[in-house]
């Protein structure tokens, strides 16, 4: 059964944040429905960020959501914590803000490149490179928030990887995906 919240209002606003707005809540997959959370809210966000007036302003969208919430879901996450349950499955805030650092250079209005990240992301988050399931110990909503980060960090490098070689690609590949992978 899932964690409900306690009574007081800041574990309420707590644990509908760190459940990812309730994504944490699906039963198959919450943490695959968590990071597809946080790249619906990228995708809706493209359509809001202005192009052309500075080249990385898609990824100062995605490190300022990134850093805003890493700062929410430590305190959220942190208060879902418990001695007897120190990573509660219904956190799932901790895939929204990874998904969102993979994809700090990906232009994510892009349904291809995003998908891409979101593969990316998942595999990392699950298999937990170094330093990951080192910062998973940490305590509370740090060791929640972290390691996520870590996926993230490396999902980012992935995808900066992806983009260097789509560029050498790109002036050879049929029209059909050179269009599929615009942005």
């Amino acid at each position: 059964m899932h964690e409900l919240p306690g009574t007081p209002w800041p574990d309420r606003i707590a644990w509908l944040i760190g459940s990812g707005f309730g994504c944490g809540l699906s039963p198959l997959a919450p943490g695959s429905v968590g990071s597809l959370g946080g790249a619906v809210i990228l995708y809706i966000l493209s359509f809001a960020v202005p192009t052309g007036w500075f080249v990385w302003q898609g990824s100062a969208t995605a490190a300022l959501l990134s850093a805003l919430g890493l700062a929410i879901g430590i305190w959220a996450t942190g208060r879902m914590s418990t001695p007897d349950n120190p990573d509660p499955g219904s956190a799932t805030w901790d895939e929204y803000v990874g998904m969102w650092l993979t994809c700090l250079f990906v232009p994510f209005g892009s349904p291809v490149w995003l998908a891409g990240a979101f593969v990316v992301f998942r595999a990392f988050d699950v298999l937990k490179p170094w330093p990951c399931r080192r910062l998973e110990r940490l305590p509370a909503g740090w060791g929640i928030m972290l390691d996520d980060v870590g996926a993230g960090l490396w999902g980012a490098l992935v995808m900066v990887a992806g983009l260097f070689l789509w560029q050498f690609v790109e002036p050879v590949a049929p029209g059909f995906l050179v269009n599929l992978m615009a942005y």
